[in-house]
């Protein structure tokens, strides 16, 4: 059985690498086919949307059936987080996968879109807490220095999602039906469920404080304003209506009451004491830029494949490809170097930068860019986002104290959420303004008539209009496409600027102990042992 506990860093010999139990390798199987579940969902659920509502009807409520997802999902993330530090992770993440699963079964089996969005709602409850307790199960069985052999396989599973979701989605749509789109998680999530009972041993811990009931309901109001903001903003209402405004005002007075309140209560749900760590601020700053950099990047670039290089639909997750690969090695290459030297500093700042030229690079694409050209372009970022998926999340829990291993993991994953929340919704309006523009530059009212409801036009769609307005389409794209990758590429020096202030402190598990002169950012050293 792994127990964990917490000696100071002032004490005893310098730790040697911990022997990892056979069992964590089970562990960590059951663990990356749980992320996979909470990441494949809505890349496989966004392939088979026309086909859903065909048979349900409710077009108007479509936005509704991603939204429910991630507003649930926003919401519960820190939630899940400190349930696990306070009543143990086994039972959070049980508890997480049985709700997902729930949520599943009953979303294959919705009559309506009415029951079809509550439905997914549950399993966005459910999804919050896979990501949270994958991230800081591997916090409390993998020590940080350790940590980075593994970060390979994390990627490896973002990015197999990405790639692998809309052709499976595809896939199963077409032979099987929509409904199966929801049943596949099933027989995974089975799966996952019977190794992390039979394998997974951690310390059972009941807390004698109460949940914070206050502070959850602050939270989630807060974080489901700023959503709702992000979601509806310049589309189903202008950015100044009168309801936006209204989101705007409940989501800043419901925030600032849950700080307040958070200073107050016994238990409370996001200790602020973390934020005292400078690296476990700087990795949420990061964690949010990349998360706003890395959903703009992915909504964006098939769009401009398909509509401009001609590329097909049906392969869009393959055009992902130079960045998710360039992804995948990088992160692998980070995680061993991580893991031999115990340095990490360098991999935010050489990330930041790669970033930055990289989006610089896509925002100059145009009608008569090469699909190498441009797979190249993708590659830069995508070696910029392999520096900064994982050691964000290393970071920010090698900055905490075990105890608090569960919050940080959620807050980080929190922060990067919102940060792809808010990344698809202003790149997504840049974009959208600048489509409607060009089109009426270069095609007159006829033009942006055609996008006034909607700046994205599928292939199908795009064949039918006019050749003149098939190439006005297509510049108008490009044009979008330099104004929001133009402005990735100015957010993205936020990261590089941040990096610049990351103290490197010895990752737990590996190496010299912490002295106090080296500040107050490492925290004391966990030990694993098998028992």
């Amino acid at each position: 059985m792994a127990d964990t506990q917490t000696v100071p860093a002032d004490q005893g010999k310098p730790a040697e690498p911990e022997k990892q139990p056979k069992s964590v390798r089970v562990v960590l199987m059951a663990l990356m086919i749980a992320m996979m579940l909470a990441m494949l969902d809505n890349m496989i659920v966004g392939t088979a949307m026309p086909t859903i509502v065909g048979d349900l009807g409710g077009l108007e409520h479509l936005s509704w059936v991603v939204t429910g997802y991630t507003l649930a999902t926003a919401a519960s993330t820190p939630v899940w987080g400190k349930v696990g530090d306070m009543f143990g992770r086994k039972g959070a993440f049980l508890s997480s996968i049985v709700i997902f699963l729930i949520g599943s079964a009953l979303s294959g089996m919705a009559q309506d879109m009415g029951q079809l969005i509550g439905f997914r709602a549950i399993q966005g409850l459910g999804a919050g807490g896979l990501m949270v307790g994958v991230m800081a199960i591997i916090g409390d069985l993998i020590p940080p220095r350790e940590r980075g052999k593994y970060q390979g396989m994390m990627a490896g599973v973002m990015a197999l999602a990405m790639i692998g979701g809309p052709l499976v989605g595809g896939t199963i749509t077409d032979n099987w039906g929509w409904r199966w789109t929801f049943y596949i998680n099933l027989p995974l999530g089975a799966v996952a469920l019977a190794l992390v009972t039979a394998v997974l041993h951690l310390p059972k811990k009941r807390a004698k404080a109460g949940i914070d009931y206050l502070g959850v309901v602050l939270l989630t109001v807060g974080i489901t304003s700023i959503v709702l903001v992000t979601t509806w903003g310049g589309t189903q209402y202008a950015w100044s209506s009168a309801r936006i405004m209204e989101l705007i005002a409940l989501g800043v007075a419901s925030l600032v009451g849950f700080v307040f309140w958070q200073t107050k209560a016994a238990e409370p749900v996001l200790p602020l004491h973390i934020f005292k760590s400078r690296n476990f601020t700087l990795m949420a700053l990061i964690g949010f830029i990349t998360g706003f950099v890395m959903f703009g990047a992915t909504l964006f670039l098939p769009l401009y494949q398909q509509s401009v290089q001609g590329a097909s639909a049906t392969n869009s997750g393959l055009l992902l490809l130079p960045m998710l690969g360039a992804m995948l090695v990088t992160s692998m290459v980070a995680g061993r170097v991580t893991t031999n030297s115990g340095r990490y500093k360098a991999f935010p700042i050489v990330g930041g930068a790669l970033m930055i030229v990289g989006l610089y690079l896509m925002s100059t694409m145009g009608v008569d860019t090469t699909r190498v050209t441009s797979g190249i372009y993708m590659a830069v970022v995508g070696a910029g986002m392999g520096c900064l998926m994982q050691i964000t999340m290393l970071v920010a829990q090698n900055s905490v104290e075990m105890k608090d291993m569960g919050v940080a993991s959620s807050s980080a994953t929190l922060f990067r959420t919102l940060g792809s929340s808010f990344g698809v919704a202003v790149m997504g309006a840049l974009f959208n303004n600048r489509v409607n523009d060009t089109m009426a530059e270069r095609g007159g009212a006829m033009a942006r008539k055609v996008t006034e409801k909607s700046a994205q036009l599928d292939a199908a769609h795009l064949r039918l209009l006019p050749v003149p307005l098939q190439d006005a389409y297509k510049h108008a794209v490009s044009s979008g496409i330099h104004s929001a990758f133009l402005l990735g590429a100015a957010v993205a020096i936020v990261v590089l600027v941040a990096s610049l202030f990351v103290k490197e402190v010895p990752l737990r598990g590996g190496g010299p102990q912490k002295t106090e002169a080296d500040g107050a950012d490492a925290a004391p050293l966990p030990v694993v042992e098998a028992v």
